[in-house]
């Protein structure tokens, strides 16, 4: 019997091959994001101490938002997590697409992020 692996599983594998050559260092943080069904969320992250540096999503109270599982919704959270860690003087930073494919939603949070001011 063929035993069928199923999408998260799928994802998760490609983002541990993903985690194998991305990393966070103080100087250049890792921009993480995740997607679930409904809500998109994006975290600065500093992997030597294991911290969150910055952190947006669809779900914050500033976020007027009609629907939170669309393209809109990311680029609101790519360019939200952007100005909060461009206020923490993070201005450099690794892009973890976190096992998901760069097009779609992906695509979007990242451009966003690009256009409010971070390097990557």
């Amino acid at each position: 019997m063929i035993n069928k692996v199923n999408r998260s599983e799928r994802r998760r594998k490609r983002h541990s091959r993903v985690r194998l050559n991305v990393e966070g260092t103080p100087a250049k943080p890792r921009l993480n994001v995740f997607r679930s069904g409904k809500h998109m969320y994006a975290q600065v992250i500093d992997d030597v101490t294991g911290t969150t540096l910055a952190s947006a999503s669809t779900l914050d109270k500033d976020a007027n938002l009609e629907a939170t599982g669309n393209i809109e919704a990311a680029k609101y959270v790519g360019a939200a997590v952007a100005k909060k860690a461009l206020d923490k003087n993070i201005n450099e930073v690794v892009f973890d697409r976190g096992g998901y494919l760069y097009h779609g939603k992906v695509k979007a949070l990242a451009e966003a992020a690009r256009e409010a001011g971070l390097k990557f």
